[in-house]
């Protein structure tokens, strides 16, 4: 299991990661992203990857 985290000062909200992984992450009313699910495993552990790999600016922390 891994613990998922968005860096608020960093995400700048294009999305990609509520896009791949509506699951775990959702938009505030600006469109920067928030967690929904701080703890992943099996596919959402895999959905979370993919969403820390295409985001732009780093903004999403696995641990």
């Amino acid at each position: 299991m891994i613990r998922v985290d968005v860096d608020a000062e960093r995400c700048v909200g294009h999305g990609r990661c509520y896009s791949l992984a509506p699951e775990i992450f959702d938009a505030d009313e600006v469109g920067h992203s928030i967690v929904l699910v701080g703890e992943v495993s099996g596919e959402r552990e895999a959905r979370a990857v993919d969403a820390q790999r295409n985001c732009p600016e780093g903004a999403i922390t696995l641990s």
